[in-house]
């Protein structure tokens, strides 16, 4: 019987040549039931293929990004995932070859893009089979670092790219974002998606990046405002056509271009004192708040579209003055609660949850989901509910993937005092202490109460050449 070690390498060399497969078949549905000008047949969608929307969602969205965590903390687990990963992946990958019902134009953006989402998968899987065979010796021990390099761009941008990927099978499915539709298509998502990454990076600064920060040299402000400066330099010059008449929100989106780029070098400026030390500003927050503000103003032709692109920026406002306030009277200046960037105020989580919902609520914001959406019967609180389950879903995930980073890579931490099952106050906004009374009542006790409430302990007798033991047992824990 062979060895379990002489299994494993097997295992994954036969998921390398089932990974190849999708680089060297094609798509061969057929379109004719599809009519003229249509991106999709009127068929339903059938179970098949249903099947493959939930298991690529579950290798790509859940299971890669666990395996991509694990393995920056080096765990045991991180192989056994991927492979997990990668074998639904082809699974599903399959299924959507052998649907019915449906059909979809061969020139499908998510038909197209899955041959280089595949070839980057297939490139992943061989070089952490090249890694896991530790080969050192000769030219492998010149190669080996830049492979391990590889792996791990590879392995961060395939969640990236899986998310891409996922809004583009989106598409595909409702035939949404052709000819006249790509253009808002594209603001809608890159835009939303955007929100939804900062939200991601504000969540990784405040649990596990503050002392990072800190080592920059630079203050939070100075990162975003940086980009918010580039952003808006970009929108300036793309949001209009230039050389034709400008028509219904360009005034709109250009001027939004303009403020962001004044905006942001203001923030660049203001993230410095006058010693030059890191200094925390408004700037972003208000960019934020004066962005959702200007998006809830926008015109929009059917009712449901005009609720939720204003609830999108209500939420947006909120997400920026809720960041004012965390940082001019939560953090007052501070770069963070504590000195080790390990506690947390809950106040902080609330602008960093809305831009994770400004980014679902613009997203499903396009005129064709709203037409969608407006013939289905549906209300416009209903679906502001659901996109607001989704930011929910993500919210959490994103916090249980750095709760898993951190359990694994950061040392083991006495536990916090607790009192009446809850945190003590805190001193100076950091310290946890006991109640006020206890301390009152410590001082007031008498030596008999003292030493009658009080176990013997060994080295409680006057010849100890030290009181470092006895006076420890009058300090706050």
């Amino acid at each position: 019987m062979a060895s379990s070690s002489s299994l494993f390498p097997s295992l994954p060399l036969f998921l390398l040549a089932l990974a190849s497969l999708p680089m060297a078949s094609a798509h061969d549905h057929s379109s004719s039931h599809i009519e003229e000008g249509q991106a999709t047949s009127a068929d339903p969608i059938d179970t098949t293929l249903w099947i493959h929307i939930f298991v690529q969602m579950l290798a790509w969205g859940v299971i890669f990004p666990l395996g991509m965590v694990l393995g920056i903390v080096k765990s045991r687990w991180h192989v056994p995932v991927q492979v997990a990963g990668t074998a639904l992946a082809i699974l599903g990958y399959a299924l959507g070859h052998m649907h019915g019902g449906r059909e979809f134009l061969h020139s499908n953006v998510h038909s197209k893009f899955a041959s280089p989402i595949s070839l980057a998968l297939f490139a992943q899987i061989l070089m952490g089979i090249y890694l896991k065979l530790h080969l050192e010796k000769g030219i492998n021990g010149k190669i080996r670092r830049f492979v391990k390099i590889g792996h791990g761009v590879v392995g961060k941008a395939l969640p990236v790219l899986a998310w891409t990927q996922m809004l583009f099978g989106g598409i595909t499915t409702l035939g949404f974002c052709q000819g006249e539709h790509v253009g808002q298509c594209l603001a809608h998502f890159i835009m939303g998606s955007a929100f939804i990454a900062y939200g991601i990076l504000l969540t990784l600064l405040l649990l596990v990046g503050q002392l990072w920060l800190k080592r920059t040299g630079r203050s939070q402000e100075f990162f975003d405002s940086a980009v918010i400066a580039a952003w808006g330099m970009v929108n300036t010059f793309t949001e209009h056509r230039w050389g034709t008449a400008w028509v219904k929100n360009d005034w709109q989106h250009t001027t939004m271009g303009i403020v962001w780029w004044c905006a942001g070098l203001a923030g660049v400026w203001l993230s410095r004192d006058r010693d030059g030390r890191p200094q925390r500003n408004f700037i972003p927050g208000f960019v934020i708040l004066i962005t959702g503000w200007a998006m809830s103003a926008h015109p929009q032709e059917l009712m449901i579209s005009a609720e939720t692109h204003k609830m999108f920026g209500y939420t947006l406002m909120a997400a920026g003055l809720t960041r004012i306030i965390e940082v001019s009277f939560v953090l007052r200046d501070r770069p963070g609660v504590s000195d080790d960037g390990r506690e947390t105020n809950s106040f902080q989580y609330v602008p960093v949850f809305l831009l994770y919902a400004s980014g679902f609520l613009f997203m499903g914001a396009t005129e064709e989901q709203m037409s969608l959406v407006a013939s289905s019967g549906m209300d416009h609180v209903a679906y502001i509910l659901i996109l607001y389950s989704l930011a929910f879903l993500l919210f959490l995930f994103v916090n249980a993937l750095i709760s898993v980073y951190d359990r694994n890579s950061a040392p083991a931490l006495p536990n916090k005092d607790v009192a009446n099952g809850r945190l003590g106050p805190r001193l100076n906004g950091n310290v946890p202490v006991r109640g006020a009374q206890e301390f009152e009542l410590e001082g007031l006790m008498s030596d008999d109460e003292d030493e009658s409430g009080r176990r013997p302990r060994d080295d409680d007798n006057l010849n100890s050449p030290s009181t470092v033991g006895k006076n420890s047992d009058g300090i706050a824990r």
